[in-house]
């Protein structure tokens, strides 16, 4: 009974609130970014980032990158959504499935929308075709990532941290990744997991997750 008062209230003011605060900074972000004013941290972060350089972290840093495209996330998405529909769990395929694809079309609008363009890349690697701000990966894949934790937290309650901190730390992984590959400036990646951020609030908020654990594992 307690938990079940206690998710209705981070769902009734928690959440709302988290959707409000990722709104409101991207807003500065975004603000600190057109004005030219975040130029000095972004040059200075990536030349920082990429004075580790070596073939050895360049080669980890391209499979680490991978993990946060359409590459590996459709096909294990797709996957995992088959699964989840042939076991019944219809609430948590929804949740996956319109999470993430929503979360790559306001994505690609958002790109268009602030019109930011590439940094130029490292490593002599092919230059991404669209717009910098925010980065998709980082907004995409902290947000399919994050639903698969949740989504495995709910099942494997006992599990619940492990997840978190392996979603966790693939997206910031993967953030890193961009910049150090050059395909993004900090502030792109600041920005994708701040539009993350804000859209696993809304996404948790409409789904009204979190009330119980109804299947959960130990």
């Amino acid at each position: 009974m307690h938990a079940t008062v206690e998710a209705v209230s981070i769902r009734r003011y928690l959440l709302p609130a988290a959707v409000v605060a990722a709104f409101v900074l991207l807003l500065l972000v975004a603000r600190w970014v057109l004005a030219g004013e975040s130029i000095a941290f972004d040059l200075w972060i990536r030349g920082t980032v990429h004075s580790w350089a070596s073939p050895f972290l360049t080669r980890v840093m391209l499979g680490i990158t991978m993990l946060g495209s359409e590459k590996v996330m459709l096909p294990l998405g797709t996957v995992l959504v088959w699964r989840l529909a042939t076991l019944g769990h219809r609430r948590q395929v929804i949740l996956l499935a319109a999470g993430s694809l929503g979360a790559e079309q306001l994505s690609y609008l958002l790109k268009l929308a602030f019109h930011r363009p590439r940094p130029p890349v490292f490593f002599g690697l092919s230059p991404a075709e669209n717009y910098s701000f925010p980065s998709g990966h980082a907004f995409v894949g902290t947000v399919f990532y994050g639903l698969l934790a949740g989504i495995l937290a709910e099942f494997y309650s006992r599990r619940r941290k492990e997840a978190i901190a392996a979603a966790v730390l693939t997206v910031l992984l993967v953030g890193f990744s961009r910049v150090y590959l050059g395909y993004h400036y900090p502030t792109d990646v600041i920005g994708g997991w701040t539009c993350a951020a804000g859209w696993l609030a809304m996404v948790k908020l409409a789904s009204g997750a979190g009330v119980g654990n109804p299947g959960a594992k130990d």
